[in-house]
């Protein structure tokens, strides 16, 4: 068969199974497997995750807090078999939301995605803001100081930037983001794989068995307490798998393709970091001064003591290229829930925010209006520079909540007598794997929760990620039950085992 006739099958099929779902094709099927895990791939980004939590996992656990990439890789592996299961059957834009909804109801969607949607929008901000200083350690970086170096001025203008390029890019359709997801993938493969080869094989001054020492931390209380201190090293890494699935209307024969796209996602990034995370330490000429503190850039060090300025020049260009993609990401995912949301009549203003342009096949209005809280926010950052940890400091916690309420319903689904019906399924290891994920999930909620810093710090400040969180649940039920979203909705919800029959058909 020809590829424009095996496409054309694929098509139909798709087009059935998204009508058994009770909705209509309204995008383009534009983004191959590579192209929806290179979405996900560059949303979870090694690269900007290993050089963010690089120098506060040395700091609180020596070279050993690598191994959270470890520890968290298997359990989010977990969560991406329970959601390959669930887009397999349910292969729909907006994915969480669409799976809450499925496997539990609309309240229970609404308010997941409310938090959800609400950890995203602060992951743009984060993301670009982060960004800014890349670009300050680009243009105006020297061979003394080649790394971050921007002003709050400067970090609010080059923010605004990133978000705009981004969302300009965005606008043309999913062929471009396909397209920037792939070359956002190769950016940060050579980034991270490349340039960790690179530390490993000719700049290491440091013997392997330092990767397995505690190098002092935990003083006189122990070392365990230091290293669940460092779980911040994975559990806030592994976060974007689940964007492969929000553009799900959008990928050929999505039932086969996303659950793979989301496993190599979570595969090939944790390795990555991990390799990435290893050679860093290794090439470090001065690793004690760096797990005592004394060092405030240790990476954009190591890679000007081992690349030099132009090497490192060229690695903040690598860098930039997976930043922006990260944001275009980002911003994909949130326009196509909102859309979703919008499409049931959950969402205020659903006749507009659920329009799809027609012949750019996006999401537009919903697209744009993702964009502007983050505007507001670096607005409010440039006069406050010290609040960014607070703003972003519940987003991981938001997210993982959100996702382990989508494994909550599949386990709750299962145990009424649901059997998944995709084209993808776990088959009788689904059940432990569903317990097994839900129970990481719950250990990993926890150590987001905990209180941060020292004791002598202000209480708002040790539990700001918990208190955030609150303020956000509070608001998002207080909205619920006065304006009841969706009050007028006829969207199906709660129907996976009705579902599931009609995929397998009569027997």
């Amino acid at each position: 068969m020809s590829m424009t006739g095996e496409r054309a099958d694929h098509g139909s099929a798709d087009d059935s199974h998204l009508a058994a779902l009770g909705y209509e094709q309204k995008f383009d099927r534009e983004m191959s497997l590579w192209a929806n895990f290179a979405l996900g791939f560059l949303y979870l980004s090694p690269l900007v995750g290993v050089i963010a939590l690089f120098a506060m996992g040395l700091t609180a656990a020596g070279p050993p807090a690598m191994f959270w990439i470890v520890v968290v890789a298997a359990g989010q592996f977990l969560v991406a078999l329970v959601f390959g299961e669930i887009v397999a059957q349910y292969p729909l834009a907006g994915g969480l939301y669409q799976w809450g909804r499925r496997l539990w109801s609309g309240r229970y969607a609404w308010i997941l995605s409310w938090i959800y949607i609400c950890g995203v929008v602060i992951g743009i901000t984060s993301t670009a803001l982060f960004s800014a200083d890349f670009v300050a350690g680009l243009l105006f970086g020297t061979a003394a100081e080649p790394g971050p170096t921007s002003s709050p001025g400067s970090r609010l203008l080059i923010a605004v930037a990133v978000t705009a390029v981004a969302l300009l890019l965005n606008v043309t359709g999913t062929r471009t983001l396909a397209r920037i997801s792939k070359i956002g993938l190769a950016a940060e493969l050579i980034g991270v794989l490349a340039v960790g080869l690179y530390l490993l094989a000719f700049e290491r001054h440091q013997p392997f068995s330092v990767l397995f020492d505690t190098m002092g931390t935990g003083g006189g209380e122990g070392y365990l307490g230091a290293f669940l201190g460092a779980s911040l090293v994975g559990l806030l890494l592994f976060y974007g798998f689940e964007a492969c699935g929000e553009v799900a209307e959008e990928v050929p024969d999505p039932a086969r393709r996303i659950p793979r796209a989301m496993q190599l996602t979570v595969l090939v990034g944790g390795g990555s970091a991990l390799l990435s995370f290893a050679g860093y330490v290794l090439a470090a000429p001065d690793l004690p001064a760096i797990v005592a503190g004394d060092v405030g850039a240790p990476i954009p060090a190591i890679l000007q003591n081992s690349l030099g300025t132009f090497g490192t020049k060229a690695f903040l260009v690598v860098a930039l290229t997976s930043f922006l993609a990260c944001v275009m990401g980002q911003q994909a995912a949130a326009s196509r829930l909102v859309f979703s949301f919008a499409r049931d009549r959950m969402f205020p203003g659903s006749q507009w925010f659920s329009r799809v342009h027609k012949t750019r096949k996006v999401p537009l209005n919903a697209l744009v209006a993702v964009n502007v809280p983050p505007l507001a926010l670096y607005v409010f950052v440039f006069y406050s520079p010290d609040s960014l940890f607070r703003i972003a400091a519940f987003q991981m916690l938001a997210g993982y909540v959100a996702f382990q309420m989508v494994v909550l319903a599949a386990l709750r689904m299962r145990m009424r007598g649901w059997r998944p019906a995709g084209a993808w399924s776990l088959g009788r290891a689904g059940l432990p794997v569903t317990v097994g994920a839900l129970a990481y999930g719950v250990v990993a909620i926890i150590l987001l929760a905990r209180p941060t810093g020292e004791g002598d710090l202000p209480f708002y400040d040790r539990w700001i990620a918990l208190i955030g969180f609150a303020v956000v649940v509070l608001v998002g039920l207080a909205y619920l039950f006065a304006a009841r979203p969706g009050a007028g909705s006829t969207a199906p919800e709660g129907d996976a085992i009705e579902i599931a029959a009609k995929l397998r058909g009569p027997r």
